[in-house]
């Protein structure tokens, strides 16, 4: 009886679960076939639109989103998730947890994830441009003359898009699964009317037609592949919301939804390019029958900008991973649904992408101008999660050897070559990403290595716990009524804000708790292994709190659930925070840039008080000056 009832139940979950990954996950890749066709016959090659060409890159687009996301990705990759969820920061993470792996080949390893993670702030700042650019574009087709009009609406649209996000996507949230579900209905509808007209270019799914295109074009044609991966931006999308869905709703939806949708139009528009190709200019709107175009400028408009929202999303859980990992200063986040603790917003990157991306827009004026910078954050990335995939599913999973090194091989040779095509167009705009990915990956790693040398500085300078305590025996300070919290970042030893506390004012507090936030290598922590409370004597208490790094701390709430271990009221409980400053050593124990770099994000950094979520009102902040 109870299989009986849960099983309608689940099976409208389930269907809701796919309706809602067709909005989040599937925005960036469902929304190629505006630009990626126009590019593969307007860009570097510019090919004619011969039949012969036609069904070449009508059978390399089909094979990259079979190979590139259909095998690697949904099949393959989703297999190597941490607890559920994915992304670079889930690889890192299960990087870090393999004992076996050399230090040296394990920082090498992490080294390359962040390199990943860093590509991903230039395609999160590339793909909103080149996706609403290349929707409002539809303009010229309806009306040449409204060309002018192209930036500045592009611009309107994503202003209000980005002025949008402090709001949260709770509101609206609900409306991006139907709303790419009529976009995909409609791209596979649009496609067929095309197809029924030339059904021949159904042809391309051979890949002799690809090989015969290389054949023809000699090597300079592999350049194409440069245009192609548009057709397969959006991979790393599949990967990073699948803590959000679920392995199998993103399958679903993939293969019984959006595949067949991108595949109807791409073919279509490719026999649209066969039976006209002054189509070329631009043939995802030239396939839309007249009466229908204003709509589906309407729609591609609205659809993009669902993509750009997944994408910016994206980029908000990205860097709040990277702060619960250490890599990231913290930087104010604001939680925008109470149920969902993956809508967040966080100010300075929202409008740090939003000056970007308007420079973007301004700067190349064009999708296609864009497309010259878009493909290589995106390959990179892909070549880099190829790589920690084998590893994680080779020695973390203990799969075949022989079967793993196989599938890693040839997805790794995609990538490369993906990669390699891409790297033509660093001069022409490919720079852009890169020169993103580099800052990013400055900020990460500077701030990293930076904590830690604090980290060890503070360590030495420790005093150890029974040696404190046995001097408050002997010594008793006196003690006054009331609970004092020291958030400290090590386990061990006394805090420096204890100990200038102390000195200062002469007083202790009755209840003493020393208390330590640890982000664990897993997405979400169970609550019975979330905290561990330990009795030192003398009224000390140390707490020992566990967090994901998926998840946000609330410290009153944890101490509000340890009042059966101790006593303690919250509104007679006082924070001591240590708040360091950094003055460079005479000989700095990192380059004097990165040092001073480092100094300067530290006095940027939000306030441990909105992290922790503490009440303002019972904060006190000791500062302490260290010397690196």
């Amino acid at each position: 009886m109870n299989s009986a009832t849960l099983a309608p139940s689940q099976s409208r979950e389930q269907k809701s679960l796919v309706i809602a990954a067709l909005g989040i996950v599937f925005g960036d890749i469902g929304t190629s076939p505006l630009y990626t066709l126009k590019e593969c016959f307007g860009g570097i090659l510019a090919l004619e639109p011969t039949p012969a060409n036609v069904l070449g890159i009508l059978s390399l687009i089909f094979w990259a989103i079979l190979i590139v996301i259909s095998l690697k990705y949904v099949i393959f990759i989703m297999r190597a998730d941490n607890k559920g969820e994915g992304g670079i920061m889930a690889l890192i993470s299960l990087v870090q947890q393999k004992a076996e792996i050399s230090t040296r080949f394990r920082f090498l390893l992490i080294g390359l994830g962040l390199i990943g993670a860093s590509l991903f702030y230039g395609d999160g700042m590339i793909t909103p441009a080149i996706s609403v650019l290349s929707a409002v574009e539809g303009l010229k087709v309806l009306q040449p003359e409204l060309h002018s009009y192209v930036v500045p609406i592009s611009l309107a649209v994503l202003i209000g898009l980005f002025t949008f996000q402090r709001k949260g996507t709770a509101g609206v949230g609900a409306l991006f699964g139907p709303i790419m579900a009529i976009w995909f209905c409609s791209l596979a509808v649009f496609g067929t009317l095309s197809l029924i007209k030339s059904p021949a270019v159904l042809a391309a799914v051979n890949p002799v037609h690809a090989f015969h295109f290389f054949a023809a074009h000699g090597w300079p044609s592999v350049l194409i592949l440069g245009a192609v991966v548009l057709a397969v931006t959006g991979g790393e999308a599949l990967y990073a919301d699948m803590g959000h869905f679920g392995c199998e709703p993103i399958r679903k939806a993939w293969f019984l939804f959006v595949l067949p949708s991108l595949m109807l139009n791409y073919f279509g528009q490719g026999a649209l390019l066969i039976q006209n190709p002054s189509a070329v200019q631009n043939p995802f709107y030239f396939l839309v029958p007249g009466g229908a175009l204003v709509f589906m400028i309407g729609l591609a408009t609205i659809a993009t900008i669902v993509a750009s929202q997944a994408v910016i999303s994206g980029t908000f859980s990205l860097t709040s991973q990277a702060i619960q990992l250490g890599f990231c200063p913290r930087l104010g986040i604001q939680y925008t649904s109470e149920e969902e603790k993956g809508q967040i917003y966080i100010p300075w990157i929202n409008w740090a992408l939003m000056v970007a991306i308007i420079g973007l827009v301004l700067g190349f004026q064009s999708s296609s101008n864009l497309a010259a910078a878009y493909g290589i954050a995106v390959t990179g990335t892909m070549a880099i999660d190829t790589i920690l995939a084998f590893v994680v599913v080779y020695s973390l999973w203990k799969w075949n050897p022989i079967i793993s090194g196989m599938l890693a091989f040839g997805f790794l040779t995609v990538d490369l070559a993906f990669l390699v095509a891409n790297a033509a167009k660093i001069f022409e705009g490919g720079w852009f990403p890169l020169v993103i990915g580099l800052i990013a990956f400055t900020l990460l790693t500077t701030w990293k290595r930076g904590r830690d040398l604090l980290r060890e500085s503070l360590r030495e300078d420790s005093v150890q716990v029974d040696q404190f305590l046995a001097e408050i025996v002997n010594n008793p300070p006196l003690r006054v009524a009331g609970t004092a919290v020291f958030m400290t970042s090590s386990r061990e030893g006394i805090p420096p804000a204890l100990l200038h506390n102390l000195k200062h004012n002469k007083v202790l507090h009755e209840t003493v708790v020393l208390m330590t936030v640890t982000t664990e290598n897993v997405p979400r922590v169970a609550p019975e292994k979330r905290r561990e409370i330990r009795r030192l004597g003398a009224g000390f208490f140390r707490i020992n709190l566990h967090y994901g790094f998926m998840e946000a701390a609330n410290i009153p709430r944890v101490l509000k659930s340890s009042s059966r271990d101790f006593d303690i009221d919250i509104s007679d409980t006082t924070f001591f925070l240590s708040r360091e400053t950094i003055i460079p050593s005479t000989v700095p124990k990192m380059p004097l840039w990165r040092l001073k770099l480092f100094i300067g994000m530290s006095r940027n950094t939000s306030s441990a008080v909105s992290f922790f979520r503490i009440p303002p009102d019972r904060v006190v902040e000791l500062g302490v000056q260290r010397m690196l």
